[in-house]
């Protein structure tokens, strides 16, 4: 979706890297090396980030700047949930709360946690007395939906890390802030 958008490749990763979990961080030769990009290519996009004020410089030392989203920014929300739109978050937590049973938690871990697109978006579940049956039939409805692969771990109390997506004590303001409303299907 967004690369119809955005064409530089490269702009696409760092947007994702550094939006679809704002305690991502990355310093030039480290994203170059991550997104097998050339250095030249990401000072470009990270400059061009950095000078329209999406991103911001969190310490520099020894010539070396370590970048992270700029959360003040006016359009970080916007940005924000089209990164993970374009993911396909939204979907994916849309699909699972229609069904499920008592979801208290859901988390992005792995890769995506990190902002790396690899394709494979592992998710944790938390929650109790969850239809893991119906979880598991959601995975290739969700996985045609998304254009990516999905993983489920299903807990009753995850103490892991990772980006948390959906955190149930706020059902009615995450639908609400979400527009999850339109996602969801009644099969």
């Amino acid at each position: 979706m967004l690369n119809t958008l955005i064409t530089s490749k490269t702009r696409l990763k760092l947007l994702l890297k550094f939006f679809i979990n704002p305690d991502n961080t990355g310093y030039l030769r480290g994203l170059a090396k991550e997104f097998s990009e050339s250095t030249n290519a990401v000072r470009k996009e990270l400059n061009k980030l950095e000078e329209a004020g999406y991103l911001s410089v969190l310490e520099e030392e020894d010539r070396k700047k370590v970048f992270q989203a700029n959360q003040s920014h006016p359009l970080f929300k916007i940005i924000q949930k089209l990164v993970r739109s374009s993911v396909g978050l939204d979907v994916l937590v849309a699909q699972v709360l229609n069904r499920i049973g008592g979801v208290s938690r859901i988390f992005i871990v792995e890769d995506y946690a990190k902002g790396i697109d690899s394709g494979l978006i592992s998710v944790v579940i938390e929650g109790d007395d969850l239809n893991s049956d119906y979880i598991y039939s959601l995975t290739e409805k969700i996985e045609d939906q998304i254009q990516r692969e999905v993983q489920f771990f299903i807990t009753n109390n995850y103490q892991g890390t990772g980006l948390v997506i959906y955190d149930g004590n706020d059902i009615k303001d995450y639908y609400k802030e979400n527009r999850i409303e339109q996602y969801i299907t009644n099969e």
